[in-house]
């Protein structure tokens, strides 16, 4: 028996890092499609007009699946994934593009999967091995050494924008991939967006007002790329992984975001990718490497939960 539990455990951790996978994919042009989109559009528009279309999306899915109210206890945890990834993490990451390149931008994020991991510990009770924190640690702190050498030896108000937006989606990552143990992957960013929509839609709307909406194609096919894909599509593969494969773990895949973006940023912008960001870059592929093969202990399955939520886990784990 306990074999078999090892074996079906490695299997969902495997597809769980699958599922991640696809999702980091998703997110890795974020940054630059934002920045094209940026330079023309105001940033509520962009960082928040964009939940509100993939809003739409969501309500619309959620009516033809026939999905059922969240309870009470799981309206609280969508509450925070929305305040974290769809409201912070967008409106915070579009102001810093326009004031630094999506390059820079990529290895700032690249502070996400420590800070992912430090919030799974507190809220999802998981125990990361000491040779995983020494990986991240090592990631984060290239990061950072980045940070402070392309700003001249400190750090400035972007670099503490995006910051803050690392923690944003940190929290929204790791209190997604939680109650998607129990709700689903892509119902939690459906609810989440659905719920965002009334508080978002003011501000947006004082910012076309104010700024109008006239951009080039070019402008608007990267705000769509943030809104389908970015703000909506990509979570169902991302909250799914999260949830099936740890928090902890399946979060480091987000280390390998900054090198995909990188590449994004040089073919679709022409931005110039430096020796030392290359070489941040390859550190931090080395530290994902690492903390792959580190051990990551889990809690069983929802005993964080109220009972509802204790039951509808092991309603979503039967076959």
């Amino acid at each position: 028996m306990q074999i078999s539990g090892a074996a079906d455990y490695a299997r969902a951790e495997r597809a769980g890092l699958g599922y991640g996978f696809l999702g980091m994919l998703g997110f890795s042009l974020s940054l630059p499609a934002t920045r094209v989109a940026v330079a023309y559009l105001d940033p509520s528009e962009v960082g928040l007009g964009r939940a509100l279309v993939a809003a739409v999306l969501a309500a619309a899915l959620l009516a033809l699946t026939r999905q059922r109210l969240p309870s009470r206890w799981q309206l609280g945890s969508l509450l925070v994934v929305a305040s974290g990834v769809i409201l912070g993490f967008p409106f915070l990451s579009a102001w810093a593009l326009r004031q630094v390149p999506a390059a820079h931008g990529a290895i700032m994020i690249g502070l996400l999967p420590l800070a992912t991991a430090l919030v799974g510990v507190v809220r999802g009770g998981e125990r990361p091995s000491p040779l995983f924190w020494v990986s991240s640690l090592v990631g984060s702190a290239a990061v950072v050494a980045f940070a402070l050498i392309t700003g001249a030896g400190q750090l400035h108000a972007a670099d503490f924008a995006l910051l803050g937006a690392v923690v944003a989606a940190a929290v929204g990552y790791a209190e997604g991939g939680r109650l998607a143990r129990s709700l689903g992957g892509w119902q939690v960013i459906s609810w989440a967006l659905v719920i965002a929509a009334p508080f978002i839609s003011v501000p947006v709307l004082l910012a076309v007002r104010s700024h109008g909406i006239a951009a080039p194609p070019i402008a608007w096919l990267g705000f769509g790329y943030v809104a389908v894909v970015s703000q909506f599509l990509g979570f169902f593969a991302w909250y799914h992984g999260l949830a099936i494969g740890g928090v902890a773990r399946v979060s480091q895949l987000q280390l390998l975001q900054p090198f995909l973006t990188l590449i994004a940023s040089a073919l679709l912008l022409g931005e110039q990718v430096t020796l030392v960001t290359i070489l941040v870059a390859l550190v931090v592929v080395g530290a994902v490497a690492v903390g792959r093969r580190a051990a990551v202990a889990h809690p069983a399955p929802g005993p964080e939960l109220p009972a509802s939520g204790r039951e509808l886990d092991r309603q979503s784990s039967q076959p």
